[in-house]
């Protein structure tokens, strides 16, 4: 499922209630919160709601880390891989 929408909808609350709700974790591609030094000005997950379900791709960079959309689509590719293996 892909969530978007503005700033300040409610999209954070709704993906974890649909997360909390069929198990599943939550992906971001909010190419700000993948940094961990901005938690205010990207509108980050609170700790509250991180504890909530598990996120990926929020706070895991330095700002002084180079990431470009190529990392992100071979680290997501990876990642998705890795969560819905198929046996």
């Amino acid at each position: 499922m892909i969530l978007l929408g503005p700033t300040g909808v409610g999209k954070t609350e709704l993906s974890l209630r649909v997360a909390e709700h069929f198990a599943s974790p939550i992906i971001s591609s909010d190419s700000r919160q993948l940094y961990r030094d901005l938690p205010i000005g990207t509108a980050a997950p609170t700790s509250e709601q991180l504890s909530r379900v598990k996120h990926y791709m929020v706070g895991t960079l330095s700002l002084t880390d180079y990431y470009s959309a190529s990392n992100f689509e071979n680290d997501v590719m990876a990642l998705l891989s890795k969560l819905y293996k198929t046996t």
